[in-house]
């Protein structure tokens, strides 16, 4: 597959271009790497209005019952509504592709499929079968504490959040933030930020790193500041299915 391609928006005609070879060396550098408008104005309301339908989810969670944080979160039911379909189905044979060299890296012996739907069957013959993309919701004062989404044995080794709201016009505060635990070495913190229909792809719980030594792994953990106002809408893309 090309290091430089396209991946399709959802509803539109013409593909969106995305530099593969520049997200895959800034992934190899920090860790994450910013998409910009990975879906337009009208494609961020419209997922955004999808929040109050309970009937597109199969389950909703309020961050503070669970030591998560403060906000609420909602897992989408299959069948996916389609533009999130679409992207999870775009976006993970060029991810595929880096998780695959880091685990190399990292001396992993797992391999990703080329083709998502064969990673799900992988999933789902394990046992995780319920599905994890999620639209998030915060409102002032709410933030999400430091986190990885793991939920079962099979983990795909990066995920894509999606802001669906304007900062500064929509709301303010609720920067995404990542933390980077290298061994013997205090945790690094940056703060991403986004754009209306930006998109950060990052990895879920570790990454390689080459050093004098060789190669050797790093934790990162991930979360959201304090909203000071208004109301934030995220799209969360995580390839793995839940047990």
């Amino acid at each position: 597959m090309s290091r430089t391609s396209a991946a399709r928006r959802p509803d539109a005609s013409a593909p969106a271009p995305i530099d593969w070879a520049a997200l895959g060396d800034s992934l190899d550098a920090r860790g994450f790497a910013v998409l910009p408008r990975l879906l337009a104005p009208e494609q961020c309301r419209e997922v955004a209005a999808m929040y109050p339908d309970d009937s597109r989810f199969r389950s909703h969670i309020h961050m503070a019952r669970h030591g998560f944080g403060r906000g609420e979160y909602k897992y989408f039911a299959y069948p996916l509504p389609v533009p999130i379909a679409g992207l999870r189905a775009s976006l993970y044979p060029h991810l595929a592709e880096i998780a695959n060299r880091w685990n190399a890296d990292m001396g992993m012996e797992e391999r990703f499929p080329a083709e998502h739907a064969a990673f799900l069957e992988r999933c789902h013959a394990a046992g995780q079968a319920r599905p994890t993309p999620l639209l998030l919701q915060y409102v002032p004062g709410d933030y999400n504490c430091l986190h990885q989404d793991l939920y079962g044995a099979h983990v795909f080794p990066l995920q894509v959040a999606i802001l669906l709201a304007a900062p500064g016009r929509d709301f303010t505060g609720g920067e995404f933030v990542i933390t980077e635990q290298r061994p013997r070495m205090q945790s690094r913190a940056s703060v991403v930020p986004l754009g209306e229909g930006d998109a950060v792809v990052f990895a879920v719980h570790h990454r390689p790193v080459r050093g004098t030594r060789g190669t050797y792994r790093v934790n990162l953990r991930h979360g959201v500041s304090e909203v000071l106002s208004g109301r934030r809408h995220t799209l969360g893309i995580i390839f793995h299915d839940a047990a």
